[in-house]
């Protein structure tokens, strides 16, 4: 009776280059195109856009700086914050909502 063939190197790695190509194409590949459109997106930001922060704020573009913006969040009422701070445009939010709050009173 023989000893079984031990499996050569390039066996042994066929499923780990297959995680990672899985990874690759599920994972990498989408985040990196993501944050590509958030440097443009960024890059073209202008005074008088309103747009939305990561912490939440909705404000209207009053100042650009390279790092920082000036936002209106209220009237007479400013925020400076960092620029890479603002995550989206508020008419990308309000198109992308995909929940709706019903304002009609509740009838008992």
């Amino acid at each position: 009776m023989q000893p079984a063939a031990q499996p050569g190197f390039i066996e042994m790695m066929v499923p780990f280059i297959f995680i990672f190509v899985v990874f690759y194409f599920l994972i990498i590949r989408p985040q990196g195109k993501k944050q590509k459109e958030h440097l443009s997106f960024l890059t073209a930001l202008k005074r008088g856009d309103e747009v939305l922060t990561a912490s939440g704020i909705l404000g209207k573009i009053e100042g650009l700086t390279d790092q920082y913006v000036t936002l209106e969040i209220a009237d007479g009422v400013r925020i400076k914050m960092l620029r890479n701070q603002v995550a989206a445009s508020s008419k990308s939010v309000a198109a992308n909502a995909k929940t709706v709050i019903d304002t009609k009173p509740i009838k008992k």
